[in-house]
């Protein structure tokens, strides 16, 4: 019955799950383009990638919402493969990297039949956030003179970077049209790139923003080739190379080096990163998946370790998971892995039926998107993040971050980890209670009362975390947990991180995760995850200077006689709820305006994660009705309400009130209750005021206006809206 219910499911979402790998293959397709150009590779090896992983996984993979390609962290470590395997020959050195990455793959797969998917967490959490960041600045270095045109640069990435000022001189000062109208193209990709996040108009966010890069470039070059007199300006050398037969073009990998120093070395360094991103990226989409399910990662890491075989011998890059189309398939209501493969199944039909217009793209184009990843890896908020933890994890990530830049990803980890466990050290001033207990068995634990209580003793660390993960593991997120420090002299950062992670997992599915034990210890400050310290409950201490906003909220309160307070304390438990928090992290309520049943306030959330991870910042009301409310969700009829009967979701047309039913997209489970629920007066009521989005449950309403926050004038009339709601729905 159950698998008759699954399957029932599965055919239901698909429409939505079309929808979303449509919405995904609009970001894979550039993407996919410019990280195999990027990594010294023909461009058609991202997609080979994107569309294998996509297949592959989709069918044989452990996770459920997210999406596998080529990865930013391997972009790094495949050209320098590609110059070192090939000894200046690009060609020749891609063929050989391709063997590299079919040996990747093979042994991800006896990772995953080994159940060796935990090897992430033996990281040093800012040991890793370095190696990303030096991966970024390695993009970066690089990508920024595509930008501009210059195909030629060549160094180390400290000698890239040294060159940035007199590369953009030369951009300046140039006399070759050509390079001068690439490079403005990169410039302008670069500014979509930017200004795109800031844009709420969910019209033009149906297209993503390295698509309208796509769009604009080919529109450039039919101007000119159809409207304008003037010749096109863009060299070919600066446009995008596809072959003119795609299917039987594919380069076969060269095992000529399988035993030599070098081939070893980019095997190693390829496995690590491939394993590394993609075990951070399905750990980051499983904290974003709607259902609130976890993944097999041993069997994604399997599933990956195949696709990656498959697309070497077809010529393609590594297939890792990725978190920004994984981000993104979730935000357009990706379900299952269905939508992976339909990503994969697009990018097919865009390369046979498009090949020819991907080839009027300009590098530049693709560059600019590249150059925005590489800052989005290395940062300052990123920094600033790190060091907000502690002084000693900003040293391990700068450690880790020059060291790689100035040797190799792998001898960067190795000195992030050596690095960790000398300050662990010296923190401690205790040597032995490490080296003595690292392989003795720490965790133990047992159920009392209908309660999990595991006890640490010793020390808890990146060294044997994979001891406390494998009982908290076996724990069901629905049940009570204690984890009980009470034996244990030391915890550093990377097990703090990760108990907030099982902690904020356990209470998304009714659960309890409670850390104790650790209130004698030290730490340098009260962040979350700063060593030894337990998870604080994170208070907003009050400032007495308030903004011109909040003097003017605080007299609105005066005069409607509600309570405000711009530093609350509030949690607003009630907004997990919402369909419309289902994939957005909550981080903070302010400027918080009520009554007994009306709450105004500012929700600070997040979208994404990772380098995916947007903070957004809206006004919207609450209304506590006491009573109770069916589940339904009102907006206004529109252009992208229709998309919703598309992917399975029925409008709702109520009995006698044709005009209603034409300006209102009605939705929800019980249509019975609802249709009871919509009184006339009621009816009449949301004719007559303001339109919102509104989302019922049995914990009260929520609505919503735009995406952003309020002005004061906007705020007064949302009260007064939810003034005249409340009062009705009570009578």
């Amino acid at each position: 019955m159950k698998k008759k219910s699954t399957f029932k499911t599965f055919v239901t979402d698909l429409p939505q799950n079309l929808f979303s790998g449509f919405v995904v293959s609009l970001i894979a397709l550039p993407l996919g383009l410019g990280l195999a150009l990027a990594s010294g590779a023909p461009p058609i090896s991202g997609i080979i990638a994107a569309i294998v992983g996509g297949i592959v996984v989709a069918l044989l993979g452990g996770s459920n919402v997210t999406i596998t390609g080529p990865g930013n962290g391997l972009v790094v470590v495949i050209l320098a493969a590609i110059t070192t395997l090939g000894n200046g020959d690009m060609q020749q050195g891609f063929l050989y990297t391709l063997a590299a990455i079919v040996v990747s793959g093979i042994i991800m797969i006896l990772l995953g039949f080994l159940r060796m998917g935990s090897l992430g967490d033996f990281f040093p959490s800012s040991a890793i956030q370095g190696m990303l960041a030096a991966i970024g600045i390695g993009i970066f270095a690089k990508q920024i003179h595509v930008m501009f045109g210059n195909t030629e640069a060549k160094g180390s990435i400290i000698e890239l970077l040294i060159q940035i000022p007199d590369g953009i001189i030369n951009f300046i000062n140039t006399d070759n049209s050509s390079i001068f109208y690439a490079g403005l193209v990169g410039m302008i990709s670069l500014l979509i790139m930017i200004f795109y996040p800031k844009i709420r108009n969910r019209y033009l966010k149906l297209i993503p923003a390295p698509m309208w890069i796509v769009l604009l470039s080919v529109g450039i070059y039919f101007y000119f080739d159809k409207f304008s007199n003037s010749a096109y300006p863009i060299h070919k050398s600066l446009l995008i190379n596809l072959p003119d037969d795609i299917l039987s073009n594919f380069a076969f990998p060269d095992f000529g080096k399988l035993l030599e120093i070098d081939f070893i070395s980019a095997v190693i360094s390829i496995t690590l990163i491939a394993s590394i991103e993609s075990l951070l990226s399905i750990k980051a989409v499983d904290k974003l998946d709607a259902l609130k399910r976890r993944s097999n990662v041993n069997k994604d890491i399997r599933a990956l370790g195949i696709a990656t075989v498959i697309s070497g011998f077809l010529g393609g890059l590594n297939v890792v998971t990725v978190i920004a189309r994984s981000s993104v398939n979730v935000n357009n209501k990706g379900s299952n892995r269905s939508s992976n493969f339909f990503h994969a199944s697009f990018l097919v039909l865009f390369i046979l039926l498009f090949a020819s217009e991907l080839r009027k793209i300009p590098l530049p184009a693709l560059a600019a998107i590249l150059v925005f990843t590489g800052y989005k890896l290395a940062s300052p908020q990123n920094i600033k993040k790190v060091f907000s933890v502690g002084k000693e994890q900003l040293f391990i990530f700068l450690i880790t971050l020059f060291i790689t830049i100035s040797t190799s990803l792998i001898t960067g980890i190795l000195a992030g980890i050596l690095a960790t466990l000398i300050i662990h050290i010296v923190i401690t001033k205790n040597a032995t209670l490490f080296f003595k207990n690292v392989l003795k068995p720490n965790v133990l634990m047992f159920k009392q009362d209908q309660k999990y209580y595991v006890s640490v003793k010793n020390f808890s660390s990146f060294l044997n975390y994979t001891k406390l993960k494998d009982k908290l593991n076996q724990i069901p997120e629905t049940e009570e947990a204690i984890i009980d420090f009470t034996l244990c002299d030391f915890v550093d950062d990377s097990v703090m991180e990760n108990l907030s992670n099982y902690a904020e997992s356990f209470t998304r599915k009714g659960g309890h995760f409670e850390v104790i034990g650790l209130d004698e210890t030290k730490s340098e400050n009260n962040h979350p995850f700063a060593l030894r310290k337990i998870i604080p409950k994170q208070i907003q201490s009050a400032n007495s200077f308030l903004t011109r906003r909040q003097k003017a909220m605080e007299k609105i309160s005066e005069e409607i006689q509600w309570k405000y307070d711009a530093f609350s304390d509030l949690e607003m438990n009630e907004l997990p709820s919402f369909g419309y928090f289902k994939t957005r992290k909550i981080e903070k309520v302010s400027n918080v305006l009520s009554n007994n049943a009306c709450t105004i306030f500012d929700a600070h959330f997040s979208e994404g994660e990772l380098i995916a991870k947007q903070l957004i910042k809206i006004t919207m009301l609450h209304i506590r009705t006491n009573q109770e409310t069916p589940d339904f969700t009102l907006d206004k009829e529109g252009f992208f309400e229709h998309f919703l009967h598309f992917v399975g979701y029925a409008d709702i047309d109520l009995d006698n009130h044709p005009d209603f039913s034409k300006r209102f997209y009605l939705s929800g489970k019980n249509e019975e209750k609802i249709k009871a629920f919509f009184t006339d007066e009621l009816i009449l009521f949301f004719e007559s005021n303001r339109q919102y989005h509104i989302e019922a449950t049995e914990n009260g309403i929520l609505i919503i206006g735009n995406e952003r926050l309020k002005s004061v004038k906007e705020i007064k009339a949302l009260a007064y809206f939810g003034i005249g709601l409340h009062k009705i729905i009570k009578s």
